[in-house]
C-alpha cells in the first residue's frame, strides 16, 4: 500500500498543480471581467461592448471557444509541461468568461445586472470553492479507506443523493460543496427548505410552508448574499436592456 501511494505522489502533485493553474486563471479572469463590465456600465475607461456586424458579442462566446480549444488540445495531444500548464490556464480563463454569464444562458436573455444575474456570481463562487477543494486534495470519488468497491459505491451514491436534496431545497452552495464533504451534504439535506425552492413547492403543506417563510422571510440577506453583492452590484432599472462586454 505504501509503495503504491509513493508511486502516485508525483501524479497527485502534478494534478493539483494543473488545478491550481486553472483556479488562479479563473479567479484573475473573473475579477478582470467584472472590473471591465463595471467600467462599461458606468462609461469609464476605454472599454466598450464588442460588436461584429452590428451584433453584440457577449464575453461568454470567447469563453466557449477557449473551453473548446483547450479541451480539444488536451484530449488530443496530452501535452507535457509547460504546455499542459498553458492549457490549464486557458481552460480556467474560458470557464470564468462562460460562467460569468451563466444567468444569460440560463434565462436566454440579458439579465447581467438584474436580480436574476446574481446567479452568475453564485455559479462562479461555487466553482471557485470546488477548485479550492480539488487543490487541497479532496476527492468525492476516492477510496482511501481500503474498503470494498461496493461499500464505496454506496457511500458515493448516498452522498450524491443528499447533495441533490440540498440543492432542491434551495441550498445549492451547500449541496455542491457537500459532494466533497459528505457530512455537510447530510446536514443540508435535513435542514428546512427555502420556501421558493422546488422541494418546498412540491412537498410542503401549508404548515411547513409557513414555517419556511418565517425562517426565510422575503428580503432577508445571508452572508452569502452579501458576498455576492460585492461582485454582482445593485440591479438598477436604468440598466435594463444594456448589454455587458
Amino acid at each position: 500500500m505504501s509503495g503504491t501511494l509513493i508511486d502516485l505522489l508525483p501524479e497527485l502533485t502534478r494534478r493539483r498543480a494543473l488545478v491550481g493553474w486553472m483556479l488562479a486563471s479563473f479567479l484573475v479572469t473573473f475579477l478582470a471581467t467584472r472590473a471591465i463590465t463595471r467600467a462599461i456600465r458606468t462609461g469609464r475607461g476605454p472599454f466598450r461592448n464588442a460588436k461584429f456586424g452590428g451584433v453584440h458579442v457577449h464575453h461568454q462566446v470567447y469563453g466557449i471557444f477557449l473551453l473548446l480549444g483547450a479541451g480539444t488540445a488536451e484530449f488530443t495531444y496530452r501535452p507535457a509541461t509547460p504546455w499542459s500548464d498553458l492549457l490549464a490556464v486557458l481552460f480556467g480563463m474560458g470557464a470564468a468568461l462562460t460562467l460569468d454569464e451563466f444567468a444569460l444562458w440560463l434565462h436566454l436573455e440579458d439579465v447581467y445586472w438584474e436580480r436574476q444575474g446574481r446567479s452568475s456570481v453564485d455559479a462562479v463562487l461555487v466553482a471557485m470553492i470546488v477548485g479550492v477543494l480539488l487543490v487541497v486534495g479532496v476527492n468525492p470519488f476516492g477510496d482511501d479507506s481500503g474498503g470494498s468497491a461496493s461499500v464505496t459505491a454506496v457511500g458515493v451514491v448516498g452522498n450524491l443523493v443528499f447533495a441533490l436534496v440540498a440543492i432542491l431545497k434551495g441550498r445549492p452552495v451547500l449541496g455542491v460543496v457537500g459532494v466533497f464533504v459528505p457530512f455537510l451534504a447530510l446536514v443540508a439535506a435535513l435542514r428546512l427548505a427555502r420556501p421558493t425552492s422546488p422541494w418546498a413547492r412540491s412537498r410542503y403543506d401549508d404548515r411547513r410552508m409557513a414555517r419556511a417563510r418565517r425562517r426565510f422571510p422575503s428580503g432577508r440577506q445571508t452572508r452569502w448574499d452579501r458576498l455576492v453583492d460585492i461582485f454582482a452590484g445593485t440591479p438598477a432599472p436604468a440598466d435594463r436592456g444594456r448589454t455587458p462586454l
